[in-house]
């Protein structure tokens, strides 16, 4: 093994051997190499007359461009997004987003988390969670309704089993934290680690859980690792801050499980993407929430075992992409810098909640009873549906090939509806069009 990655092994197993056991084989064995970044990095420091160690090229003092590309770029220094970002992402931002998620997150006070690593996006952050924490047969607890990207990044790429609980209850009116319990119970019994990822606001359907039913799913994680059964409780907060009702939770699951127990270790999978609302940007955030040695203790060690998984976390991403958009990075801690950012952010989630409430007006309509159930839906972007008596997929094409209207179809039953990208007036006539295609099959 590499001497840097079992230096970060020691760290790691010297202040909680739980965290280390939950680690991957390839978790255990990478490193953040010093080789040409650390040379380089010296001899920025202290080459005052030549410096040929960077792998980029330049024109006098700056970043050698093309006027073509920087034309359409005026406000920022090519210096700021055409040379290559660090692997952990640019430090500034990283330092802004660990404030943001304090911010967001008051649970979180006084308790110690990582400081954000970027990644290409959360889809990318969610294949470096797999590498860094999961083996071939795994379990990885998910519900019956998911994103399908987790199966390629759990069990295409890293050979994992996925096991589900039922999402909802079968009048469709609650989140099935019954089904949750047992499943991860169960697991726990027949595993000495599990890995499960708490997807709220939830794609496909909307959902996001109340308080109790937050402080529920806390606690049973909790006493699974406190049990005995090392946990990986990932959080996938994608649509992270679309809350839509009073009653929801409007803090991550990983506030209430940062440093609960030492056997369990909380990842948070969020980013810019949905939150700000640059989907071609790329830029995600993976941090992490452990419980190391005694909090109380002069000789705590958790900042140490922080910046071990960081590394861990910057190696896998510099053997994957290298380093993620620094053009992206950049433009985003611009945003978060401009004195009218919450506004802006405020303005647009009014929007997104404007149309998501026209749909719950829409659907208390009677005649749409006898066509559909409705999933619960009080966030993020989507919405969900549950047919009756037609196939989703034929009622799909019929739709599109028909009526001109497109739909995603979830299995046999269920059908996908993104509020987000319909305008309110568009609303009703959607659900007009969607129930005279059901009633078109029924008549064959």
């Amino acid at each position: 093994m590499n001497p840097i990655a079992q230096e970060l092994n020691n760290i790691i197993n010297g202040s909680n051997p739980h965290i280390f056991e939950m680690l991957s084989n390839m978790g255990k064995a990478l490193f953040f190499p010093k080789g040409i970044l650390s040379q380089s990095a010296e001899a920025k420091q202290y080459a005052f007359k030549i410096n040929a160690t960077i792998g980029i090229a330049k024109e006098g003092n700056s970043v050698l461009s093309l006027p073509s590309v920087t034309k359409y770029i005026k406000d920022i220094d090519p210096d700021d997004y055409l040379s290559y970002a660090p692997s952990f992402g640019v430090m500034d931002l990283r330092k802004k987003w660990k404030s943001a998620i304090y911010k967001k997150n008051p649970s979180l006070k006084n308790k110690k988390i990582s400081l954000p690593v970027v990644t290409s996006g959360i889809t990318h952050g969610i294949s470096i969670l797999s590498d860094m924490w999961v083996d071939s047969n795994d379990v990885i607890v998910l519900p019956d309704m998911m994103w399908g990207n987790y199966n390629m990044s759990f069990c295409i790429r890293n050979s994992a089993r996925i096991v589900n609980y039922k999402a909802y209850d079968d009048q469709l009116t609650r989140f099935n934290v019954e089904s949750f319990e047992q499943v991860i119970r169960e697991q726990a019994k027949e595993n000495d680690k599990i890995v499960t990822v708490l997807n709220f606001p939830h794609n496909p359907s909307g959902y996001s859980l109340s308080v109790a039913e937050a402080d529920k799913v806390a606690s049973i994680l909790i006493d699974v690792a406190r049990q005995g059964t090392n946990v990986v409780a990932a959080c996938d907060d994608a649509y992270f801050g679309l809350f839509f009702e009073e009653e929801t939770s409007k803090e991550s699951i990983f506030s209430k499980l940062t440093g609960a127990d030492k056997r369990l270790v909380a990842v948070k999978l969020d980013g810019a993407t949905k939150e700000d609302y640059v989907w071609g940007f790329r830029t995600g955030f993976i941090t992490y929430g452990i419980c190391g040695d005694d909090p109380y203790s002069v000789h705590n060690n958790d900042d140490n075992v922080l910046e071990a998984l960081e590394k861990k976390t910057a190696g896998c991403i510099r053997g994957n992409i290298s380093n993620a958009s620094h053009l992206s990075q950049t433009i985003l801690l611009k945003s978060m810098d401009d004195m009218n950012y919450d506004a802006y952010k405020q303005e647009k989630f009014e929007l997104i909640k404007s149309r998501a409430l026209k749909m719950k007006e829409v659907l208390k309509d009677p005649k749409f009873k006898d066509a559909f159930d409705i999933y619960p839906f009080n966030s993020g972007y989507f919405m969900c549906i549950r047919l009756k008596d037609v196939n989703a997929e034929q009622l799909r094409l019929h739709l599109l090939e028909n009526y001109g209207t497109g739909l995603i179809a979830l299995g046999e039953k269920n059908i996908r509806v993104a509020f987000s990208c319909l305008e309110e007036s568009d609303v009703e006539i959607l659900f007009d069009i969607i129930l005279k295609g059901i009633n078109d099959l029924r008549q064959g």
